[in-house]
């Protein structure tokens, strides 16, 4: 539009000329001078607009090589920024283009990979044939990709066709890596979950089953065997209501649901508590119990969330110990607080205590269901010590005993000097 106008201008000008020469010279040399003037105008106006077209065409050129590079820049980052790996391939299956993430998930690669046939940097099939098969028209999706670069990884893998711009066969393919290791992760934790709470509900059930029937088909008429067999039931049930429970507490932490409301408490005070309502079952297995807290140990947590790690603490130490043993509670104070609960039962060996916090792990199956325990305490523990912003930890010799520490974080050690709020604690 700019252009447009610029030359009707040159030539409006030209034309006024020429009607200024004949009005102001009315010869007859006039028109040839007038039509030279137009020419000159003419010419002018072309040479003007000529310079001031290449002046715009050269701004236009550089403005459009910086937008350009700055749109490649952009481009390119965003790419290697992308947690998908991104590989595209030509019909020689030849890498055209690739991103970081892609490059990483790849064996063999220092640096980059253009122009490299994709056999030269992996022998993985499954990638092989996806990108074969989208060379052959086909897209591919869902193909599941395992890595071990970097320890074991999981891709979910999506293959398109390039078509050619005639619509008639194919260019290349574009390959994108979808990282599904935690989601894997994640699955398998659910099966295994579904299986192992499957697995401890159908062992009380089927016992209660099988005494109910029994007592049906007379054995309720038994004066011998039917308190038994009822208190069995009754037993079976309180662990299933106790499984269901500690299930439900556990999922609810998990999911971030449940929240803890830290405070300055009186720590001794607490733990006497724990110990006097676990003193029962101290008793009937000739544990002993016994509180090394100093009656100025303050820590900052929640109370209630508190107690629960304890208890589920020392009622292991007590269900695992020996007769005559006993389980000691006591207190570090420092830049991190620890609580410890020792005892000297028959300890843990050592290729257990790694997987000791997961849940419904048992060191001894058979001994930890006679004894009602439902292998979730611990995983409780566990995620309670984070929520506090610290962590569990456990120590064990065979034979010789077992150590857990809950240490809570640096902050509850800063406020645990301030006031007591709870009197129950006090």
């Amino acid at each position: 539009m700019t252009r447009s106008r610029l030359l009707i201008f040159f030539l409006v000008a030209a034309f006024a000329a020429l009607l200024t020469v004949l009005i102001l010279v009315p010869t007859r040399g006039s028109f040839l001078i007038a039509t030279l003037a137009l020419l000159a105008g003419l010419v002018s106006g072309l040479l003007l607009k000529g310079r001031r077209s290449s002046f715009g065409i050269s701004n236009l050129q550089t403005e459009n090589d910086q937008t350009v590079g700055v749109s490649a820049e952009l481009l390119d980052a965003t790419i290697n920024e992308m947690r998908e790996g991104l590989l595209i391939i030509d019909h020689e299956m030849r890498v055209l283009a690739s991103n970081k993430a892609a490059r990483n998930l790849l064996s063999n690669v220092d640096d980059r990979i253009d122009l490299r046939r994709l056999t030269e940097l992996t022998r993985n099939p499954a990638i092989y044939d996806a990108f074969l098969d989208a060379l052959h028209g086909q897209e591919r999706a869902g193909v599941k990709v395992e890595t071990y670069n970097q320890g074991r990884q999981v891709f979910d893998l999506r293959v398109a066709p390039l078509r050619s711009s005639n619509g008639k066969g194919t260019q290349g393919a574009v390959g994108v890596f979808f990282d599904i290791t935690r989601l894997e992760r994640l699955e398998v934790i659910r099966q295994e979950f579904l299986s192992n709470v499957s697995h401890e509900l159908r062992t009380p059930l089927t016992s209660i089953i099988a005494l109910a029937e029994t007592l049906e088909a007379g054995a309720l008429n038994d004066a011998e065997n039917n308190r038994r067999f009822l208190s069995i039931i009754q037993k079976n049930a309180t662990r299933m209501h106790r499984l269901i429970d500690d299930i439900l507490e556990l999922s609810a932490i998990e999911a971030g649901n449940v929240k803890v409301h830290p405070e300055t408490i009186q720590l001794r005070a607490l733990v006497e508590d724990v110990i006097g309502t676990l003193s029962s079952a101290a008793a009937l297995r000739k544990v002993a119990l016994r509180n090394d807290v100093s009656p100025e140990a303050r820590i900052f947590a929640d109370p209630h969330r508190l107690m629960q790690m304890l208890t589920n603490l020392v009622d292991n130490g007590i269900k695992f110990n020996r007769e005559g043993g006993q389980v000691v509670i006591s207190f570090d104070h420092g830049v991190r607080d620890r609580v410890h609960v020792e005892d000297t039962g028959e300890g843990i060996p050592a290729h257990h205590l790694d997987r000791l916090f997961e849940r419904f792990y048992r060191v001894d199956r058979a001994r930890s269901r006679e004894l009602g325990g439902t292998g979730l305490g611990l995983a409780i523990v566990k995620h309670l010590a984070r929520a506090h912003g610290g962590e569990v930890t456990v120590e064990s010799r065979f034979g010789e005993g077992t150590k857990f520490t809950v240490e809570f974080g640096a902050t509850a050690s800063g406020r645990a000097n301030g006031a007591v709020r709870n009197p129950r604690f006090q």
